[in-house]
């Protein structure tokens, strides 16, 4: 069995696109390889970058654990700040509040650690798991609309940056109506897409 390429004809269904993109992502073979690939990709990333906060996310369902390499980012210039989401039970959307290694956490209403009593802020930049990604900085999420309905309200917006393993890539997926196109696309094999550079 390749370790490139997703073992399944994928769905054109989206959501068993997601479910089967899910099950491939826990079951790779090679993740732990393919992180510290993508964790080299993401510090040489952003180096050149000017923002000076992030928003990023709690990694779950075997998804990639960008935190190391902000911490390293972070180090490096003390005024840079990490935040994570924090979901609006109301709006369901997200705010994102402080992170650091260390600091106090608790879990959300779906069960995901979030910083507790930490101060929000606005990102510059924008860090956003991906289940699968398309041409163009189409991103696969995981149905629930909640970066879709954050990204529609802030201001000024920030860059948007999808992370994935390469295996996740989808030719043939086509935005919808709700879809906001990334403006870049990391994985393991380097940038897929970057409308930035």
């Amino acid at each position: 069995m390749s370790l490139d390429m997703p073992s399944f004809e994928p769905s054109h269904d989206k959501k068993a696109l997601r479910r089967q993109l899910q099950a491939e992502r826990q079951s790779l073979l090679d993740r732990h390889a393919r992180s510290v690939q993508l964790q080299e990709v993401l510090r040489v990333w952003l180096v050149p970058r000017p923002e000076r906060a992030i928003g990023a996310y709690w990694p779950i369902k075997g998804e990639f654990d960008a935190l190391p390499a902000l911490y390293r980012w972070s180090e490096a210039h003390p005024d840079h700040r990490i935040g994570l989401p924090v979901i609006n039970r109301e709006t369901k959307e997200l705010r994102f509040h402080i992170w650091y290694p260390g600091c106090p956490m608790e879990e959300d209403a779906y069960g995901i650690p979030k910083p507790k009593d930490t101060e929000a802020f606005e990102p510059q930049l924008l860090l956003v798991p991906c289940v699968g990604y398309g041409p163009r900085g189409l991103r696969l999420g995981y149905g629930g609309g909640f970066y879709d309905r954050t990204l529609a309200h802030l201001r000024p917006r920030p860059l948007t940056v999808g992370l994935a393993y390469s295996h996740g890539f989808v030719p043939w997926l086509d935005a919808e109506a709700h879809d906001v196109p990334l403006d870049a696309i990391l994985t393991d094999e380097g940038p897929a897409w970057d409308r930035t550079a």
